[in-house]
């Protein structure tokens, strides 16, 4: 069962979301960041909170500015502002009584929950699937409007079936992301998942997130999944994955 909710970004216009919740017994709850442009109801995310809030963990996805059913224009956004409605939605999570002690990331959403993490005091485990290691590695998707970008300011953006305007303001706040120093003080548990036939995000990705990390940090290799997961069993395996690990950090001791 979902429940649909709606919050404020940080600029102003409404994001959509849904909590997947718990049928029995509450564990703990979560957030769920989705991948560049992919929303909350791509595979990923709605397969791993259904399965996570089936396991007893409750899970708020949302989509991010201008995607999905949320307000706004995406190209007004960047991954400064994807930080910052991730920490906006753990704490509408926490206002409404539901205290945030997991974020779980796909894709660009992983890193993400690890930049939004320390902005979230009672945040206590983080998840990466799949997550680049520097943030601008979005930049493949759009190598080729790079020039006429900076020159005019903006320019249309295609990507997924999806008309998007990317802006400059995006291109070089991404640039200027130091995701080493979020994961070098993090101060929370780190789980790094990562499919070694990764063709989108390299493994190598993986191996630079964990070696910069601290402990308590873990590796799980998703063997044989792609980089959306788009195979179901995939997704689900994830999430019981992340559940297991997650237990001992979900209480509210």
């Amino acid at each position: 069962m979902a429940e649909r909710v709606w919050f404020p970004s940080t600029i102003g216009p409404r994001l959509a979301g849904l909590v997947d919740l718990p049928d029995g017994p509450v564990r703990g709850w979560g957030v769920f960041s989705h991948g560049f442009t992919l929303g909350k109801d791509s595979p990923a995310a709605s397969r791993i909170c259904k399965q996570l809030a089936s396991e007893g963990v409750g899970m708020l996805r949302f989509d991010n500015l201008g995607l999905g059913d949320s307000e706004g224009d995406w190209g007004d956004g960047s991954f400064s502002h994807k930080v910052a409605d991730t920490v906006q939605a753990a704490r509408f999570m926490s206002d409404s009584g539901r205290t945030v002690r997991l974020l779980v990331g796909h894709s660009f959403g992983g890193a993400t929950v690890i930049a939004a993490a320390r902005q979230v005091e009672s945040v206590r485990a983080v998840a990466s699937i799949g997550a680049p290691y520097e943030p601008a590695h979005v930049a493949r998707n759009y190598d080729a409007l790079v020039d006429r970008i900076v020159a005019e300011g903006e320019a249309p953006f295609l990507i997924g079936g999806k008309a998007l305007t990317l802006r400059r303001h995006f291109i070089e706040d991404v640039q200027a992301v130091d995701l080493h120093e979020e994961i070098r003080s993090l101060g929370r548990a780190l789980l790094v998942m990562h499919s070694p036939t990764d063709n989108t995000v390299g493994i190598a990705n993986a191996s630079e997130i964990f070696r910069a990390a601290r402990h308590p940090r873990s590796f799980v290799s998703l063997e044989g999944a792609d980089h959306l997961l788009t195979a179901g069993t995939q997704a689900k395996r994830a999430a019981r994955i992340i559940s297991a690990w997650a237990d001992p950090y979900l209480s509210e001791v």
